[in-house]
């Protein structure tokens, strides 16, 4: 199975922008729907975004609709979430995950017992 990392986080200005990245190695990325979660200090891991393994299909927490865009390079095994327009609470440490099931709908992309799969975390801090 693939071994994802993650990369691109840092801190930044409420109102900024950050571009994450995540690299999968060992495995067919193809195979693979994808998530970016994030786990602030003292809460449960979220759901941010998820993308199917065709890239067709891209979901979205409401937190971060119309802010956030989730993309993948199945060329170069790589999943990315560009983050505009962030904010205080878009605080915490986010992480990218890979499940090979056949997700059909926002509820299965949302769920974190679904990935089987993930990498080591990349801070974000959003503060002036």
């Amino acid at each position: 199975q693939v071994q994802l990392v993650e990369s691109g986080g840092g801190l930044v200005q409420p109102g900024g922008s950050l571009r994450l990245s995540c690299a999968a190695s060992g495995g067919t990325f193809s195979d693979y729907a994808m998530g970016w979660f994030r786990q602030a200090p003292g809460k449960e891991r979220e759901f941010v975004a998820g993308i199917k393994w065709t890239g067709s299909y891209t979901y979205y927490a409401d937190s971060v609709q119309g802010r956030f865009t989730i993309a993948r390079d199945n060329a170069k095994n790589t999943v990315s979430l560009q983050m505009n327009s962030l904010k205080p609470e878009d605080t915490a440490a986010y992480y990218c995950a890979a499940s090979r099931r056949r997700f059909r709908e926002y509820s299965d992309y949302a769920n974190i017992n679904g990935y089987g799969v993930w990498g080591q975390g990349t801070q974000v801090t959003v503060s002036s």
